[in-house]
């Protein structure tokens, strides 16, 4: 697999305190990472980072062997709007709730340069059906849906252009159990069908082991344990990876 994403030394501060520091990763074309750690560890911090809402203060982020850093702001825009994706933990984040449901998802593709309205209509009632929402649906607006169908309708809206690159942040956060069950089977599916490469951000030991291929494990705003996913959890190394699975476990 190609190399796609590559980050060293990333660091980001608020004040004296750490956000993140000397986090180090790379991600390969079509591989999922996950990245867990307790509310604080820091997580959330380098997610944001690399999607460009979070000034760094050190370190380096390429993509497909372009620096993220030298990158000027419209065109860091548009990365965000074609190759890649962001999945907020709230949907109403990554949604427009005064819009209907098919325009949230056409908006997406207009953003991306389509202009025929007939084809981004079947084009977002295509997506619709992909995340279980029934197209008859398309005009309902956001707020007329439940959380989870929320969270899928924002899942097809970040999708529909088949980006190469999707930052999940606790994409199952929040909701019930069962819901959670069903969209993590319909992000596992989609996953692997388009050849994503996925950074999953998740508290949920769970979600990184049904998800992910490789993990990072965060405390305190550095990583202190990374490798394969069954790898870290059936054998970690650390202390603090070893509680987080021993407390998965006795719950």
């Amino acid at each position: 697999m190609s190399l796609l994403l590559d980050v060293s030394g990333l660091t980001v501060r608020y004040g004296r305190r750490i956000g993140c520091e000397d986090v180090t990763f790379d991600l390969a074309a079509g591989e999922v990472l996950g990245v867990v750690g307790e509310s604080g560890s820091g997580k959330t911090t380098m997610l944001r980072a690399l999607a460009g809402f979070q000034p760094i203060d050190g370190g380096a982020m390429h993509y497909a062997g372009r620096d993220l850093g030298a990158m000027a702001e419209p065109e860091r825009r548009r990365l965000l709007r074609t190759d890649w994706a962001y999945v907020h933990q709230h949907a109403r984040d990554g949604l427009r709730m005064g819009v209907s449901a098919g325009g949230n998802v056409g908006e997406r593709l207009m953003a991306g340069g389509a202009r025929h309205y007939g084809s981004i209509r079947a084009t977002a009632a295509d997506w619709l059906a992909r995340v279980e929402i029934d197209p008859a649906r398309m005009d309902d607006r956001p707020t007329q849906f439940s959380g989870g169908m929320q969270q899928r309708l924002q899942i097809a809206r970040a999708l529909v252009t088949s980006p190469r690159l999707v930052l999940m942040d606790e994409p199952t956060g929040g909701l019930d159990v069962s819901v959670q069950a069903r969209l993590l089977d319909l992000l596992r599916g989609l996953v692997r069908e388009m050849g994503l490469a996925a950074i999953v951000v998740t508290h949920d030991i769970g979600v990184v082991r049904l998800l992910a291929d490789r993990l990072i494990v965060m405390k305190d705003g550095h990583v202190v344990e990374q490798g394969l996913t069954d790898q870290v959890l059936d054998d970690p190394q650390h202390g603090y990876t070893q509680l987080l699975v021993s407390s998965v476990l006795a719950a």
